[in-house]
C-alpha cells in the first residue's frame, strides 16, 4: 500500500501529477477542494455553510477541513493507497494529518513564482463548456474560441496578477511551514516542476523508489 500527500503552490502541476500516479499504481486520488465543490454544487449542509464562508471572503475553518478529510479517509475505497491533493495546507492540519494517518511520502512539486505567474496568467477557461486551456502549451486552433463548443475562452475572475500574488503570500506563509513538518519525518522528495509533464512524473517515481 503506498499513501502519498501531494503539494505544491498553484500552476505546478499537481492534479496532473496526482491522477497519473494514481492511474500507474492504482491509487485513488483524493483532491480535498473536489470535496467541498461538490457538496456546494449538491447543496447540501457542508456547503450551504462553505458558500456562506466564501461569501465573506474567508478561508475554510481547520475543522471543517480536517473533518472531511477523515471522513473521506475513512471510506476505505482505497485498496491500494492514495494520493491526497490541496491538504494539508498549515501547520495545524499537517499536525493532525500525522497523528492520524501514517504516510510514505510528501511529493512537493517546486515551481519559482515567475514561472506560477507565467503559467497561471496563460489560463483559460471556455466559457460555455468549461474547458480549460493554457496558452502556453494548449492553445485552442481558432484564438479565442474553444475547440470542443466554440464557446469564447475568457480568464478565469480570480486569475488576475493582484489575485495571484495574494494567493502566493498565502502560500508561502501558510503552506511552506508545513513542508518543515514534514521534513522532520524525513517524507519530502522534492521535484523540480518546470519540465515537461512526463519528465516531472519520471522524476517523482525515482525520487520515490517506484
Amino acid at each position: 500500500m503506498r499513501k502519498y500527500v501531494v503539494m505544491g503552490v498553484q500552476g505546478s502541476g499537481k492534479g496532473t501529477q496526482a491522477t497519473l500516479l494514481c492511474k500507474e499504481y492504482d491509487l485513488v486520488h483524493i483532491n480535498v477542494g473536489d470535496i467541498f465543490r461538490w457538496h456546494v454544487q449538491n447543496h447540501t449542509k457542508l456547503g450551504a455553510q462553505v458558500r456562506r464562508t466564501m461569501a465573506t471572503g474567508e478561508l475554510i475553518g481547520d475543522d471543517q477541513v480536517e473533518s472531511v478529510v477523515k471522513e473521506r479517509l475513512h471510506q476505505h475505497d482505497w485498496n491500494y493507497g492514495f494520493v491526497i491533493d490541496g491538504f494539508p495546507r498549515n501547520g495545524r492540519q499537517a499536525e493532525f494529518f500525522l497523528e492520524s494517518f501514517d504516510i510514505d511520502g510528501v511529493i512537493h512539486l517546486d515551481l519559482p513564482d515567475e514561472e506560477v505567474h507565467r503559467r497561471v496568467l496563460n489560463r483559460r477557461l471556455c466559457s460555455r463548456c468549461g474547458m480549460d486551456y493554457n496558452l502556453i502549451a494548449d492553445r485552442p486552433e481558432v484564438e479565442g474560441k474553444c475547440d470542443v463548443c466554440g464557446g469564447e475562452l475568457v480568464t478565469r475572475a480570480d486569475d488576475t496578477p493582484e489575485a495571484l500574488s495574494a494567493r502566493l503570500r498565502e502560500y508561502h506563509t501558510k503552506t511552506k511551514p508545513v513542508l518543515d513538518i514534514f521534513r522532520r519525518k524525513e517524507y519530502v522528495v522534492s521535484v523540480d516542476a518546470r519540465p515537461d509533464v512526463d519528465t516531472v512524473q519520471h522524476d517523482i517515481r525515482q525520487k520515490l523508489g517506484l
